[in-house]
């Protein structure tokens, strides 16, 4: 083989290599991506079916019942309600009326079942995504009180 075919050999097999290479990298970066959607857009139909997602609001007040470690609750952005439920240990600030972000599936019955729920870490923290949202639903309602 003459050098020039060896080189242009290489080149090619360099090139595989890092298209490989880079396919696995994107594909895991892919599977491990999740979107966060407020009560609205998962109530509109936006969120995915059967795909983790995260899902953040304030927690309703009077919407929390236990049973052993299995916890269910409202997740609301004050226009509308996203039941959870969640079986595990809950975040020591986890409270009614406060902010919260659930990751988990939504179900074919239109409940939430999360594998984690994140709580705020002080008294003025809010997540930015959930704080946004409800400013959104906050806009919104005001708007339709207005019409």
């Amino acid at each position: 083989m003459k050098p020039r075919h060896k080189r242009t050999a290489m080149i090619v097999g360099a090139l595989a290599t890092i298209a490989i290479a880079a396919y696995f990298v994107l594909n895991a970066f892919q599977s491990n991506l999740v979107f966060f959607f407020t009560p609205s857009q998962v109530g509109a139909g936006e969120a995915p079916q059967n795909r983790a997602f995260r899902v953040g609001g304030m927690v309703k007040e009077g919407s929390v019942t236990r049973n052993n470690l299995t916890v269910s609750f409202v997740v609301t952005d004050t226009l509308k309600e996203v039941p959870v439920t969640y079986t595990g240990i809950l975040p020591d600030l986890f409270r009614e009326g406060k902010g919260v972000v659930a990751q988990g599936q939504l179900g074919d019955d239109g409940k939430f079942t999360a594998s984690e729920v994140l709580a705020k870490h002080d008294e003025n923290y809010m997540p930015p995504e959930a704080q946004h949202a409800l400013d959104q639903a906050e806009i919104e309602k005001t708007s339709q009180s207005l019409k």
